[in-house]
């Protein structure tokens, strides 16, 4: 576990707001391997992160996030993103989201992220882990499952398919049926 983003999970926390590491390091350090980085997802607002890490970066256009340092390691800050509303834009073409920026409950981050086993939240400091999507089952049981209709989802982020392909070869999990099922017609 990083110390680094244990004490950003911990200093947002103590400022009133839920913070927790998310994502592949939680699937990594569940799987006993060393994650390359680690995500902090938190209720706290890019600005609102700001204000308890002055020396922060705020970064991106479609979806803003805070870079924070502690202790030379780079932690990405992200507020937990909510479900898009009829006034997001969409490509017309393929259904590829190009604005997306509502915030939202870590429920709904949850159910935003592409694979169940990277919807996993965990809280460094009490040790608990949130799942809203069974990731943690499809984990024990080496299972790649995308979140909602897998074509919609291939179809709003063409990479999900080399993250689905770099998973399998990566991970050792096998993608079920349902998450199989596009690929080839949509791997042009």
């Amino acid at each position: 576990m990083c110390p680094y983003a244990t004490d950003v999970v911990r200093d947002l926390q103590d400022a009133g707001y839920e913070a927790y590491i998310v994502g592949g390091s939680v699937r990594d350090l569940l799987l006993g391997k060393i994650p390359k980085d680690y995500d902090v997802a938190t209720s706290a607002t890019p600005e609102e992160v700001q204000e308890v890490f002055p020396r922060c970066r705020l970064i991106g256009r479609r979806f803003r996030l805070a870079h924070v340092r502690k202790g030379g390691v780079l932690i990405e800050v992200a507020t937990f993103r909510g479900q898009p509303t009829a006034g997001n834009e969409r490509e017309k073409l393929n259904g590829r989201i190009l604005r997306d920026n509502v915030f939202g409950s870590v429920e709904e981050d949850a159910i935003r992220r592409d694979f169940t086993i990277n919807a996993l939240f965990l809280d460094p400091v009490s040790g608990d882990i949130r799942d809203y999507v069974d990731g943690y089952k499809d984990l024990e049981e080496r299972r790649l499952r995308l979140i909602g209709d897998p074509e919609t989802r291939y179809r709003e982020d063409a990479v999900r398919l080399l993250r689905a392909a770099r998973f399998v070869a990566k991970l050792g999990v096998e993608p079920d049926q349902e998450t199989a099922a596009p690929t080839r017609k949509l791997a042009s």
